[in-house]
């Protein structure tokens, strides 16, 4: 009896979890004209490349290789650059950095075909304990951060696509509105208020 409760309670939160649009991390439900893309790096086989890639593969998007004759129809993510900086936060009392907090910027754009060119930028922040005691461990646990960075960074690009979307629902509204009839000629004659 008790197992049967405690089953019916699992199948309970599935159902809850799964009809108030919850989603496992990592995925976005990207925009269907996003679907297929071409991806263009600054740095092809990079880690934060391979990141991309990957967050892109989890959100059911088909990278396509760049030398295709159907890349001109596809729209094109452009990886233009990745910067990594660190400033003090905390110190120690003799003087030393004790906390950094480290900073990744990425910057990108989806170039739409026929259309715009739409600027993506994305910032990551975090901290980092120096301990001058632990000096591998130290080295290691940078490493997982910048990781872990790469990986926060990438997922925030995907989701950024839907203001690529977005903006072109937005651009497609405007244009599509009923067009106004200029004639050129002979303007209707004007009556005169006194009369």
């Amino acid at each position: 009896m008790r197992h049967r409760i405690l089953m019916l309670l699992l199948g309970a939160v599935v159902l809850v979890t799964s009809g108030c649009g919850y989603h496992l991390r990592g995925t976005t439900n990207v925009p269907v004209e996003l679907k297929t893309i071409t991806l263009n790096s600054y740095d092809p086989y990079g880690p934060l490349t391979r990141e991309v890639r990957n967050q892109l593969k989890l959100s059911d998007v088909t990278v396509v290789e760049m030398n295709t004759a159907l890349n001109r129809k596809l729209p094109e993510l452009r990886l233009v650059g990745a910067g990594l900086g660190q400033s003090t936060v905390s110190i120690f009392q003799d003087g030393k950095t004790a906390e950094y907090q480290m900073t990744m910027t990425v910057s990108a754009q989806v170039l739409m075909p026929g259309k715009d060119i739409y600027p993506l930028s994305v910032t990551v922040f975090r901290s980092f304990f120096d301990n001058p005691l632990a000096a591998l461990a130290k080295d290691a646990e940078q490493e997982i951060i910048q990781k872990e960075m790469r990986e926060q960074a990438a997922q925030q690009l995907i989701r950024k696509l839907l203001t690529v979307h977005a903006s072109e629902l937005e651009k497609k509204e405007q244009v599509s509105g009923k067009p106004e009839i200029i004639s050129v000629g002979k303007s209707a004659p004007v009556s005169d208020p006194a009369k």
